[in-house]
């Protein structure tokens, strides 16, 4: 690690519904979490888009924007990600300039190109099997920025519509992917580009790198800008934060036999017998999330944001208790070195 780097850190939030508690709870801790975070010094706080899971309440990033920024001072806030399938552009460029408007500096449009959930809930949301079914993510973008940019060009069918109110400035563009191909999207339309390195860890380095080595400059963005989002769960002893992963990995274990239920607690994740088959799985599954003391996380982090080659990291924490996943975050700010308000 160079001497004297530092790390830009953000907030990943998924509005996670633990056991014993309800949906409203998880949305007031987004809440709270977003205010500590802001006085710890992170640099934004994104909200994720998932559907119909008892396990995240997080379902309408836009609203929860406008909430988490007015309960906070400073940090950059936005979405991570708007599902662009799942919306139509024009609605989407009209929401985030609502957003600019009332929080001028702050907003980030963070767009992804996954439904967020399963096929038949996309279908739901898209209301029509050939629009579910349709590979149209590049056009439904280059409508989005039209929009956002009054970049229709004369003579297209659109070029009459605004997105309102279009006396604000665009907010900052984002374009989430976990694949060589979201990398190489945003490179060649000249977007900010965040890899998921806790949805696909083992292409994170690799499509990172692809970015910066293919990036085009363009009206949006002069030269490239990326982050890569990890799972951290971090306390003062490995032993600690060993148990307190124990929840993520029955959960990730859940979601990929397609069984999601609440956050779990310790003990039920304790008490749960696994099958040696589902062993193999959590084991496969450990490259997916950073657990550990501050010094040990801190360590991992910097080197794999040193591989990709990228100054901010945004960090997704999960635990069951609340106090946990503050202290874990408040961990990570002392580590690093942020500094507080």
């Amino acid at each position: 690690m160079p001497a004297g780097k530092s790390y830009r850190l953000s907030v990943l939030d998924v509005s996670p519904v633990a056991s014993g508690s309800t949906s409203a709870e998880a949305l007031r801790n987004t809440l709270d979490l977003a205010q500590l975070a802001d006085r710890l010094g992170f640099t934004r706080y994104w909200l994720a888009e998932h559907h119909n899971t008892p396990l995240i309440a997080s379902s309408a990033p836009e609203i929860m924007i406008g909430h988490v920024a007015d309960v906070t001072q400073r940090i950059r806030v936005g979405s991570g990600g708007m599902m662009l399938p799942n919306h139509t552009p024009l609605k989407v460029a009209e929401t985030f300039r609502v957003l600019e408007a009332l929080h001028p500096g702050r907003v980030d449009l963070g767009i992804g190109r996954a439904p967020g959930t399963d096929s038949l809930t996309a279908l739901a949301l898209r209301r029509s099997r050939e629009l579910l079914g349709a590979d149209d993510f590049p056009a439904r973008l280059n409508d989005l920025l039209a929009f956002l940019d009054h970049g229709f060009p004369q003579g297209h069918a659109l070029e009459r519509i605004r997105a309102m109110p279009d006396d604000v400035p665009m907010p900052d563009v984002w374009l989430l992917g976990s694949s060589d191909f979201s990398a190489e999207l945003s490179a060649q339309m000249g977007l900010r580009f965040a890899f998921a390195h806790h949805i696909q860890p083992w292409p994170a380095v690799g499509a990172l790198r692809l970015y910066r080595d293919h990036f085009r400059p363009s009206e949006f963005l002069a030269k490239p800008e990326a982050l890569i989002g990890v799972s951290v769960v971090c306390a003062e002893t490995d032993a600690r934060a060993e148990e307190l992963s124990r929840p993520l990995a029955l959960t990730l274990l859940r979601f990929r036999s397609g069984k999601m239920g609440r956050f779990p607690s310790i003990e039920e994740a304790t008490n749960y017998k696994f099958s040696p088959e589902e062993l193999q799985i959590v084991e496969m599954n450990r490259d997916r999330s950073f657990v550990g003391t501050p010094a040990k996380v801190r360590a991992q982090l910097t080197a794999l944001a040193d591989q990709g080659g990228v100054d901010e990291i945004m960090i997704t924490t999960m635990t069951h208790e609340h106090a946990d996943r503050r202290r874990s975050y408040e961990l990570l700010a002392e580590a690093f070195g942020l500094q507080p308000s």
